[in-house]
């Protein structure tokens, strides 16, 4: 752990607060009379322990058993962590501990390194950095994240999937005025019609008072669960079927088989994504409820109408996964190779950062396409519309409104990944808390 804190860590804070906690346990389990007091019999039995566990770690590095560490012993073990490091910056990290210039580390000199703090094994570093990349930014096309063999086994990916749904759950309801005026936007935006953010604020409160800021979001929270559910086992079965026993893959892997998983997901739950659209777009006392709305559909337009726009919306997956996933992992590794081993780690805020730009890429590619498949959705709603093609549609705006007319919507959508983020990141740790998972 030593040699990755460098390279990999967490925030000091959580660092502190997890060294803090795992040596209160440690003392606790030697303190043998449970009298409060650690006494020094005691003490040199933790200090043992202590000394095993620095041991365990020391043998795990050292592959061929030669009783000492080199700068290619740390990048092969990182490697098979899903974690990838330059030579230099092993070497750099060796350096640290080397007291001999020999750019090798032995017993000696791992146990006296003053870098060293206690944990269990290797792979609980990544962990918490691992995980720390979950983040709803209120879309449907993000690709699934990864777990560890362990926590299949111990289940602690289903309590990561619930943490993960409940805080888009409340990242969502609390942007979704900003969503149902991007889906307004979208609709119904053009050159005759110029709305902006605030007119379209003003025309919902307007039409339907406050509550109508959150029409839809019924429909696009009730559907989270499920469809990460469907996303997270189609994504496990498509590795299987692709032949890979690595627990982390490779970009082009992961785009193939989260691209894929994204499809089957959204193919299953996509009659709510039509759902959605239709409520947000509801004139007051068009539709009782989400039941209703799916009876008037079903009654007068017949089943084809649930799946409107699903084209557009499956092709938008593509660049969106795509791009967002080259983007992070380019940015995440470029700030690892110029300061990674210097002066810190990526911590909480440099993957946000890198989330956001990526995100922001992959949106910006596919949102031409989501905007078509809203109108699509959206058809059978405005009076007199003919049913238009994916293409006629394409042709149609590009006519009427120009290049600019594929971004309508395009400022609230941004305007709510910044708080969405935030308050996705902090109901997300405090479920995993309450849950029982831990923040590495």
């Amino acid at each position: 752990r030593a040699l990755l804190s460098p390279v990999i860590g967490r925030s000091d804070s959580g660092s502190k607060r997890a060294d803090q906690s795992e040596s209160t346990k440690t003392m606790k389990t030697q303190e043998k009379e449970h009298d409060g007091q650690l006494d020094f019999e005691e003490f040199v039995h933790y200090l043992q322990d202590h000394e095993k566990d620095l041991k365990l770690v020391f043998k795990s590095l050292d592959r061929k058993i030669a009783g000492q560490v080199s700068a290619d012993d740390i990048v092969n073990s990182l490697r098979d962590l899903g974690v990838h490091i330059s030579l230099q910056q092993a070497e750099r990290v060796l350096q640290s501990m080397d007291k001999n210039g020999t750019m090798t580390v032995d017993w000696n000199e791992w146990k006296k390194s003053p870098t060293l703090q206690p944990a269990e094994n290797i792979p609980e570093i990544i962990l918490y950095w691992k995980h720390s990349t979950i983040f709803d930014v209120g879309e449907n096309m993000m690709v699934p994240d990864e777990f560890t063999s362990e926590e299949h086994m111990t289940g602690m990916w289903w309590r990561h999937l619930a943490a993960g749904g409940g805080a888009g759950a409340v990242s969502r309801t609390f942007t979704a005025p900003l969503d149902r005026l991007k889906v307004l936007m979208q609709v119904h935006g053009s050159h005759g019609n110029s709305m902006c953010i605030m007119s379209g604020l003003a025309q919902m409160v307007k039409e339907g008072g406050m509550r109508s800021l959150w029409r839809g979001n019924g429909v696009n929270v009730v559907k989270i669960a499920p469809e990460s559910a469907l996303k997270f086992m189609a994504y496990e079965q498509i590795k299987r079927l692709m032949g890979s026993n690595q627990e982390t893959l490779g970009i082009s892997e992961r785009f193939v088989a989260g691209s894929l998983a994204g499809v089957i997901a959204q193919s299953t739950i996509y009659p709510m994504e039509v759902l959605k659209t239709r409520l947000a777009l509801r004139k007051t006392g068009q539709y009782k409820g989400i039941s209703d709305c799916a009876k008037q559909i079903l009654k007068g337009e017949g089943m084809t109408a649930f799946y409107k726009g699903y084209v557009p919306n499956m092709l938008g997956i593509i660049p969106y996964a795509g791009i967002d996933l080259a983007v992070y992992e380019t940015l995440k590794n470029t700030w690892l190779q110029r300061y990674g081993t210097e002066n810190g780690h990526p911590g909480v805020f440099v993957l946000l950062a890198c989330g956001t730009v990526s995100s922001t890429c992959g949106q910006l590619a596919s949102y031409p396409l989501a905007l078509v498949r809203t109108r699509m959705q959206a058809q059978a709603m405005v009076e007199g519309a003919s049913q238009v093609s994916m293409t006629g549609l394409f042709k149609q705006i590009m006519k009427t409104e120009g290049p600019t007319g594929l971004y309508r919507g395009l400022t609230p959508n941004f305007l709510k990944v910044i708080p969405a983020v935030s308050i996705s990141y902090v109901v997300y740790e405090h479920i995993k808390m309450t849950l029982g998972v831990q923040s590495r």
